[in-house]
């Protein structure tokens, strides 16, 4: 899907801006201008992963945008351009999942108010953790949802039991906030093979590094050993029984069968414990970032998007 698009700047018709949430705190987001009188598809807001800046998803943005939807993105509070928790700007820390998830309703409420619909959250990854933990607890009501490589369990020997556990005893061994492994993404990983879990796509990887460069507080490296604990709980809460089972929103999950960062199983077993969702998976030739893989594989991850839309939330009718 060759556009042209200029991956490196900020699109002439989106408007970066902060969002006040109800403590106050300002969030970054980005929203697309759409004329005056112009029909529109509806609307999306997207949320990214841990560690992740909207900027990374600039050309998935501007195509649904080009597709006729009114989009809206944000970075989560204490990430990217949304400030620190914490001293260190480089440790993603967090105080508790329900501060994102308070964050995302009252973000929502706002959002839905001034946009039309109909209207669709998506999210990557942690994000998609969130906003299906969101609905799950009757904090959003969004008509579709679309999760890329949700953030449902982790890729780890220990038993989802003992999860939680062993991330409470991190933090009490010392500093909550400490990172929790050295660099990348995946404890283990030294730097150099980074992109080997994100994308096979080199251009496209090289684009995140030039905005770390460029927007020096988008940089974010390893989580602290406090959001492994927090992460653990709230996985903890998804996989509450009845909890999933009860969610009545339509949910597509595209999903990478041999991601290297999150659990495929899990996102398998939560498209079987939800009542209307879809589940899109792709093999070896496709990684953790599908929305930003080569063009053989992000073209087909978008068609399905494109369809699942068409099929869920129709065009309204004139």
């Amino acid at each position: 899907m060759a556009t042209g698009f200029d991956r490196r700047a900020i699109p002439a018709n989106a408007h970066e801006s902060r969002w006040a949430a109800p403590d106050g705190f300002a969030l970054r987001r980005i929203d697309w201008e759409v004329p005056e009188n112009t029909p529109l598809r509806g609307s999306i807001l997207y949320l990214p992963g841990r560690g992740d800046f909207y900027e990374k998803y600039l050309e998935t943005l501007n195509y649904w945008h080009s597709r006729g939807w009114r989009v809206t993105a944000a970075d989560w509070r204490w990430q990217a351009g949304s400030g620190r928790y914490g001293s260190n700007a480089l440790t993603g820390d967090v105080s508790d999942f329900s501060a994102w998830v308070d964050d995302l309703a009252a973000l929502w409420t706002d959002w839905r108010k001034d946009t039309p619909g109909p209207h669709v959250l998506a999210a990557h990854s942690m994000g998609g953790h969130i906003v299906l933990r969101a609905i799950a607890e009757n904090r959003v009501n969004p008509d579709a949802v679309i999760l890329s490589a949700p953030m449902l369990g982790f890729l780890t020997p220990l038993p989802l039991s003992a999860q939680p556990a062993f991330g409470r005893l991190m933090c009490r061994l010392g500093d909550p906030g400490r990172m929790a492994w050295r660099v990348s993404e995946k404890p283990g990983t030294p730097l150099s093979k980074r992109a080997s879990l994100l994308t096979h796509d080199v251009d496209r990887y090289a684009d995140e590094l030039w905005w770390r460069q460029h927007r020096p507080e988008l940089d974010m490296g390893p989580a602290s050993w406090r959001w492994v604990w927090k992460a653990a709980q709230s996985v903890a809460r998804i996989n509450t029984p009845g909890l999933l089972e009860a969610v009545k929103v339509p949910v597509l999950l595209v999903a990478a069968r041999h991601d290297g960062l999150v659990s495929y199983a899990a996102t398998a077993r939560a498209a079987q414990r939800l009542p209307h969702a879809e589940l899109k998976s792709w093999g070896r030739e496709a990684r953790h970032e599908l929305l930003r893989e080569e063009d053989t594989v992000r073209d087909q991850v978008l068609a399905a998007i494109d369809d699942y839309l068409d099929r869920t939330v129709p065009a309204p009718q004139c």
